[in-house]
């Protein structure tokens, strides 16, 4: 595999003779970029699919906006900054997530729970100045993470009341600690 100085070499003269209108110059310099992207694209992916159309999203990228390229700059820089987002946008459509795995994650979770307990106290505190069915909704899905489906069920209401209750139990909320009129 070529070193990118080599890459570098052998591509910016064909981008720039494409730019001053040489056909056969662009027609290589696609050539040579469709399998320089290919290697790029597979050695990040798992499916030789995805990597072909990655491809071919990139290649009709970089004929798009062939024209904005500066010549003083590294040729093989502006395609691989090209070439990044087209992944990163496969990514975010494929919504895959790199994960690296914590070895031991105890001293980033650690809790502290002196302050864990006074928040308790306050929201508690501001949970008993509204009525007891929408501050209970509100510990359970907000605080406790249950879903609206599980509130309804605990509580026998459907999910549409759940929500209601909600909802209008934060406005509630919101306008006594906001000072505004409490809208219940």
């Amino acid at each position: 595999m070529s070193s990118t100085p080599d890459i570098e070499a052998r591509l910016k003269p064909l981008m720039l003779a494409a730019l001053a209108g040489d056909k056969a110059a662009y027609r290589m310099l696609l050539a040579a970029l469709g399998a320089h992207l290919n290697r790029y694209f597979t050695r990040r992916l798992s499916n030789p699919t995805a990597a072909d159309d990655l491809v071919q999203e990139t290649l009709l990228a970089i004929h798009t906006r062939r024209e904005t390229y500066d010549p003083a700059q590294p040729f093989t820089a502006w395609v691989h900054a090209i070439a990044r987002y087209k992944l990163i946008d496969h990514f975010r459509r494929s919504k895959l997530r790199i994960t690296l795995p914590l070895e031991d994650d105890t001293a980033v979770f650690a809790a502290d729970e002196a302050g864990n307990a006074t928040d308790r106290h306050d929201v508690n505190a501001a949970l008993s100045t509204i009525p007891p069915r929408p501050a209970d909704l509100i510990r359970q899905v907000k605080l406790e993470g249950a879903s609206i489906a599980e509130a309804a069920e605990r509580t026998g209401m459907s999910e549409s009341a759940v929500k209601v209750a909600i909802h209008r139990g934060l406005k509630a909320l919101t306008a006594r600690f906001s000072g505004g009129p409490d809208d219940r």
